[in-house]
């Protein structure tokens, strides 16, 4: 599968997201080095479809296209040590499906799918759809901080 084909089941299942006030809100948030919420985001929601079609495992795609999409929805800068939110590594699943309850309808596996992605930081996700995500978030996650590292190491 290639990136043009996740990229395609990610607008198809998730444009609505993709188009919301939120997300666009998410844009301005940093996630890792110079990669927004946002960013993130699409790119954790590519990464699940490929991997779950490399895999062939049997799942809802819509429901893991959007909850991908919707697993950081936290929508406040969490570098910014004055926030309320001094516990984000641990509870940003809960204010994520807070938001993400508010502004859109989910089912139980996009429910658990955004509540139980930092695991083992959370409790286990209980879908194949939340395994998926916990595993293509670490690994894009990594990704996207190595590559800022990488940067940071290059200009010094």
């Amino acid at each position: 599968m290639n990136k043009q084909d996740a990229q395609r089941a990610v607008v198809t299942h998730g444009a609505d997201i993709l188009a919301s006030e939120g997300m666009e809100r998410s844009a301005g948030f940093i996630q890792h080095g110079t990669v927004s919420v946002a960013e993130h985001s699409i790119a954790v929601a590519r990464a699940c479809v490929r991997l779950s079609r490399a895999l062939r495992i049997k799942i809802d795609e819509r429901a893991l296209v959007r909850g991908a999409l919707l697993h950081d929805y936290f929508l406040y800068d969490w570098h910014d040590q004055s926030s309320s939110r001094p516990h984000h590594a641990t509870r940003h699943g809960s204010y994520a499906l807070e938001n993400a309850e508010r502004d859109f309808e989910l089912g139980a596996v996009e429910r658990d799918m955004i509540e139980h992605h930092m695991f083992p930081l959370a409790p286990p996700p209980r879908t194949r759809e939340g395994w998926l995500l916990t595993a293509a978030d670490k690994y894009v996650s990594l990704a996207e901080t190595a590559k800022g590292l990488v940067r940071r190491l290059r200009r010094a």
